[in-house]
């Protein structure tokens, strides 16, 4: 998978790349993450990428004209699974979005900045509008990352278990039930016996009770949607 994020802060990004599961999986070839400065591709000698809004408000926006041309370069080279847009007023990120994109061979990722980028680019550049929560970020960084890890940790190889993604939390549409390992038992504090049986298809059943009942106590808007 290749991902290209454009940004006007790509050094605020970086950091996350540099470290843990991700950096592994750039190391390993598994992944190949580029970040574009769209000041690159500005026309004027101040490197211009806003603009006050038509119409007048409070605000600036992102101009379209260094955009279409960070994109249009970046598509002369190669083609492109997807090209997503951060916004707060996007598609809410979750599981399964992470498990489509997860199987996209090229995507590009566009982090919006101040009251965000002219309507003619996600009218006419962009396939996918993806936040990350109801809420509003300084500019589309943040969220960028955090959907890169969602997705990158779903790449076959990434993690040293390739079923470990698999049990984690939404996957199946439920929280993931309670975890243990060493000791057995601390300051009276004891792990659940059946966990040591060794009756495989017994622990899985008591697994999958436990993660409905946290799913129903926690997250009951979960099993709504099922």
């Amino acid at each position: 998978m290749r991902i290209d994020i454009i940004t006007v802060l790509p050094e605020l990004l970086k950091s996350p790349f540099e470290a843990s599961i991700l950096k592994r999986a750039i190391d390993a070839g598994l992944v190949e993450v580029h970040f574009h400065n769209l000041r690159d591709y500005t026309s004027d000698n101040y490197k211009s990428i806003d603009d006050t809004q038509f119409g007048g408000g409070a605000g600036m926006v992102m101009m379209v004209e260094p955009i279409d041309k960070c994109i249009s370069a970046l598509k002369a080279e190669r083609n492109y699974d997807e090209v997503i847009y951060m916004t707060p007023d996007g598609e809410t990120l979750k599981q399964g979005i992470a498990n489509q994109i997860s199987l996209k061979e090229n995507i590009i990722i566009l982090c919006g900045h101040y009251k965000g980028v002219d309507q003619r680019v996600r009218d006419h550049f962009i396939t996918r509008e993806i936040s990350i929560g109801d809420y509003v970020l300084s500019g589309g960084e943040l969220g960028a990352a955090v959907l890169c890890d969602a997705v990158i940790r779903l790449i076959p190889g990434v993690l040293g278990n390739e079923t470990s993604a698999l049990t984690d939390s939404f996957q199946d549409g439920l929280l993931a039930p309670p975890i243990y390992t060493k000791p057995r038992e601390y300051k009276g504090w004891k792990v659940p016996e059946l966990l040591f049986g060794g009756n495989l298809p017994e622990i899985e059943k008591w697994r999958e009770e436990q993660a409905y009942l946290r799913t129903k106590e926690r997250r009951p808007d979960l099993l709504d949607e099922n």
